[in-house]
């Protein structure tokens, strides 16, 4: 028996009694809701949604309960150079599917679910921005390699949730993970074709359901297997916010997995085509395709944007989540004229009580017109800031990058996110990511090795600010493998040092290699797994020293450095290698580029703490004149060394190092 139901909210919800279904299309002419066996093949039976409320289809299935197998059927005009594409042959997946299944022909369907998770004492850690870490990972990648991870766990979230997993992240220093998308995702034709799949996942089918590739195999195999995948995930955010890490998700509201005019259609495009996505004004049958993904999501719609806001929502408010990492953040803000800070969707998040106080990150660009927009979204955001990625690279990897640039990457990218209401940590400073070399091919590697993606090397950066220091690739030169590995310690210090967030990517602490490849997107093999066979090598020692130094002394302030001189602000002096103050034609000598800055911390008028932090990008040792009077050195990445006293005004910083100082005073015991 059926009844008109309501018409909120949205999707197909249990109440006890029944099954509430709620459908948004404006152009429909007729909403069916078709239910199915338990194996999603066979055709049981349908109904029509009856009640309208506006452009909302409702109706209410009397007696059905949670594990019902159901789809969408939806009539309407077939009319693409109008927009629309309605097909009232398929059965269309419900974009608010809370649970996915596929028939034998591989069409999804949703099911009913009914959630009761017991949080019990799940303690959000919520770290202040400034103190925040992020380590950006895949969780199959992870662990999938990992020797002291049971193999039935591998590349699951349960792996992630295992204390062994969580003490390295501890050791590194991170309060929080940045997990790549987790959402259930298509893959696409093409790949499917030459054997390959979507191992990033940045192709969503489902918005409210985490991806059931990334459970264990007997959370899959179990008899309510959704509900399982569900609850591994949820253990693993609690075990993961009891050891003090928050989870971020990397998540994809720029497109959908149905790709251009020529992809599938498998749920929003027979749905309500006009208004799910944004179309061409000038030939309605294409897309707009500012995510450079086939379509864009049209989130100028209050429905669509209604849709985003409520797959938020139920991420933080019922699996806990802490944050979101907006993939092509752009789109989400892209009005008539372009990109608006003050779009209606960001708006909303701001104001949104359940999704205010959650750290928002956005990748600041997209591939449309005038796409690039770093640094100019609202101020509790932050951004990856991939200035300072190219700047960091150019002046360890490339030399081509001046001290100056270097030295505003260094602080913060002032120039960038000083705007009122801002401060340093805006910025999420990174040299690698997912997306481009690992740390260790970034100076292994002049020209990607992308073959093995299947579309003829073209893809990936071309562009990368890298080196190999002697010869492409792997080799046993020891030379050349100690360069690599000192401009590898290089990096990570700086970006741990450096004024803003620090993101450090899977693997850099790990000597990672993908051989090459700068876009393993496709690559769900050990290119992409994480090799663990270099936990405690020099590079994890060094990702250990420079986690307790940031926690410990935080060199760099949190906030901005101010142009005069007070009592109440940290100040910097910016030195050469002599002593000397940096004239301005200095900072863009590229003859020399080593470059010593006095950290000047005035807690009061009578107490003050100085840090001296040394560059040297030049591969050969440089001396530098220290500041009176006596220095403890907490750091020396060219030796890995304990902390110790320095005993002479002048010290040599070896090639390609950096050296963190700090003040002794006399009446102190330098030890």
């Amino acid at each position: 028996m059926t009844s008109p139901g309501r018409s909120y909210p949205l999707g197909a919800h249990f109440d006890g009694n029944g099954v509430n279904f709620a459908v948004f299309s404006a152009h429909a002419t007729a909403i069916e809701v078709c239910i199915f066996d338990d194996l999603g093949n066979q055709l049981l039976s349908s109904f029509s949604l009856s009640a309208r409320s506006g452009d909302i289809w409702h109706g209410y299935l009397v007696g059905a309960a949670p594990g019902l197998i159901y789809g969408l059927r939806a009539h309407g005009p077939w009319s693409p150079d109008s927009g629309h594409c309605f097909n009232s042959q398929l059965v269309l997946l419900d974009p608010y599917a809370r649970e996915i299944i596929f028939d034998r022909h591989g069409a999804p369907r949703g099911r009913v679910i009914a959630d009761n998770f017991a949080w019990l004492d799940d303690d959000w850690p919520r770290h202040e921005a400034k103190d925040t870490v992020i380590y950006e990972l895949h969780v199959r990648g992870f662990s999938m390699r990992n020797p002291n991870i049971p193999s039935d766990l591998r590349g699951s979230y349960a792996a992630l949730a295992l204390p062994s997993s969580i003490e390295h992240l501890r050791q590194l220093g991170v309060t929080a993970v940045s997990l790549l998308p987790v959402h259930q995702h298509h893959d696409e034709d093409r790949l499917v074709e030459q054997g390959l799949v979507n191992y990033w996942g940045y192709n969503t089918l489902g918005f409210f359901a985490p991806e059931p590739r990334l459970a264990s195999a007997a959370s899959r195999a179990a008899g309510d297997s959704g509900r399982a995948v569900r609850d591994e995930f949820r253990n693993m955010v609690r075990a993961l916010h009891a050891a003090g890490i928050e989870v971020i998700l990397d998540v994809v509201f720029n497109h959908t997995c149905e790709g251009d005019e020529r992809g599938p259609t498998l749920s929003w495009r027979g749905l309500d085509n006009a208004n799910w996505y944004r179309l061409d004004p000038i030939d309605p049958t294409r897309y707009v395709n500012d995510s450079g993904c086939g379509n864009t999501l049209n989130l100028r719609h209050p429905r669509v944007m209604q849709f985003v806001m409520d797959a938020l929502r139920y991420w933080v408010a019922e699996m806990h989540v802490d944050g979101f990492r907006f993939d092509l953040a752009t789109v989400l803000a892209r009005g008539d004229h372009g990109f608006d800070a003050r779009a209606a969707l960001l708006q909303a998040i701001a104001q949104d009580p359940v999704l205010a106080t959650v750290k928002c990150i956005a990748e600041p660009w997209d591939v449309g017109h005038d796409g690039y927009r770093l640094g100019a979204y609202p101020a509790h955001w932050f951004e990856w800031n991939d200035r300072f990625r190219d700047a960091v690279r150019r002046y360890w990897v490339t030399g081509d990058a001046s001290r100056g640039e270097f030295a505003r990457r260094l602080c913060g990218s002032s120039d960038i996110f000083s705007a009122p209401g801002r401060h340093p940590a805006s910025s999420v400073n990174y040299v690698t990511s997912h997306d481009g070399f690992t740390l260790r091919d970034l100076v292994s590697y002049r020209e990607r090795r992308n073959h093995a993606n299947g579309e003829g090397n073209r893809d990936g950066h071309g562009d990368n600010h890298s080196d190999h220091f002697g010869c492409e690739g792997d080799t046993q030169d020891a030379e050349i493998l100690k360069q690599r590995e000192l401009v590898q310690r290089a990096l990570l210090a700086t970006v741990m040092l450096a004024q803003g967030t620090p993101m450090i990517a899977m693997g850099s602490e790990l000597l990672h290699t993908q051989q090459g490849n700068n876009n393993a997107y496709c690559q769900d093999n050990e290119i992409s797994w994480l090799d663990w066979s270099q936990v405690g090598g020099s590079l994890h020692e060094l990702c250990r020293q420079l986690a307790l130094l940031r926690r410990k002394h935080r060199p760099l302030s949190a906030d901005w450095y101010r142009e005069a001189a007070s009592d109440s602000a940290a100040q910097l002096q910016w030195l050469t290698p002599q002593g000397a103050v940096l004239v301005e034609a200095d900072w863009h000598d590229d003859r020399q580029r080593a470059l010593c800055v006095v950290v000047i911390e005035r807690a009061a008028p009578a107490q003050s703490r100085r840090f001296v932090l040394l560059f040297n990008p030049h591969p050969e040792s440089v001396w530098f004149e220290l500041p009176a009077p006596l220095w403890l050195r907490l750091l020396d990445t060219a030796t890995l060394a304990a902390p110790a006293p320095v005993h002479s005004s002048r010290v040599a910083l070896d090639a390609r190092s950096v050296q963190c100082l700090v003040e002794v005073p006399e009446r102190d015991d330098a030890t």
